[in-house]
């Protein structure tokens, strides 16, 4: 740790360069990753501009559980509807397994108010929300 601190006094240029570096990383990873909605502030976003909630999970795994009011459009036929999506006149949330899918659907789409359910639906079940099964 010693070393580190007279790394820093020794070259402040580096370490200047370096900081804004970490702080620019982490910026383009956030805005690569789109925005965010939590479980709790999707309700609110549905009932009071009523979202489209897209579940780019497969068939398979949208059958077993789903948020209610959410339409399945797998990420693999995404391409299919985008024209579609991009011009919905409502915001767009996006739903995948952990979060990480949706961001990339999220940036595919680029519709102008879009999210990506934070957590997926892994964190929705953790947080002990219901899902959807069929009859």
């Amino acid at each position: 740790m010693e070393r580190w601190f007279e790394f820093m006094g020794n070259h402040p240029f580096l370490f200047a360069v370096l900081a804004v570096l970490i702080v620019s990383f982490f910026i383009v990873e956030g805005k690569r990753n789109g925005r965010k909605i939590s479980a709790q502030s999707l309700g609110i976003l549905v009932k009071a501009k009523n979202a489209m909630l897209i579940d780019l999970r497969d068939a398979k795994d949208y059958r077993e559980g789903h948020i209610s009011g959410s339409r399945n459009i797998p990420y693999s036929k995404l391409t299919s509807h985008i024209e579609e999506l991009k011009t919905a006149d409502r915001p767009l949330v996006f739903i995948c397994n952990l979060g990480q899918v949706a961001g990339s659907a999220l940036s595919q789409v680029g519709h102008s108010d879009s999210y990506r359910l934070d957590g997926g639906v892994a964190n929705w079940k953790a947080q002990g929300l219901p899902l959807v099964k069929p009859k």
